[in-house]
């Protein structure tokens, strides 16, 4: 198979990509709020003191969360969106669960590694289903047969 078969949206019915385009928008515009402050200063946007990240890989989180939420929320180039945000939430849990220590919920405030989780489970999810009919890849690649 090629690459341009994986650009195909999965065929589902109105209902189901209603569902997927409402996640899809929900998501990525959370992404796009969350990489905006990322993507003005892509290579230092953490904060000094914090974790030391190489700069590329700071930068590769702002693209991940700004240009991915946008293609989320436009249903373009799907896949390749929800794989960046997939590794990046990967990390981020990671980070809070292994590194900060932090608790799955912080019941009593603070950080927790359960917002990275859930975004990872439904970037997954999101990938496994594919961006539904309402989307750009869909419009523009068709539907997989």
């Amino acid at each position: 198979m090629n690459f341009k078969h994986y650009l195909k949206a999965p065929k589902h019915t109105d209902f189901q990509s209603a569902a997927l385009l409402l996640l899809r928008l929900t998501m990525g515009i959370a992404f796009v709020l969350h990489g905006w402050g990322k993507i003005q200063t892509p290579f230092s946007w953490m904060p000094a003191g914090a974790l030391p990240i190489p700069g590329f890989f700071q930068f590769l989180a702002a693209i991940s969360e700004f240009g991915g939420g946008l293609a989320l929320t436009l249903g373009l180039l799907t896949p390749l969106a929800t794989m960046g945000l997939a590794f990046t939430m990967l990390v981020a849990a990671s980070v809070h669960a292994f590194v900060f220590n932090d608790p799955f919920v912080a019941s009593a405030g603070g950080g927790s590694f359960e917002p990275a989780l859930g975004y990872l489970m439904v970037a997954i999810l999101i990938l496994a289903m594919g961006p539904g009919r309402f989307s750009l890849d869909r419009a523009i690649f068709g539907e997989r047969s």
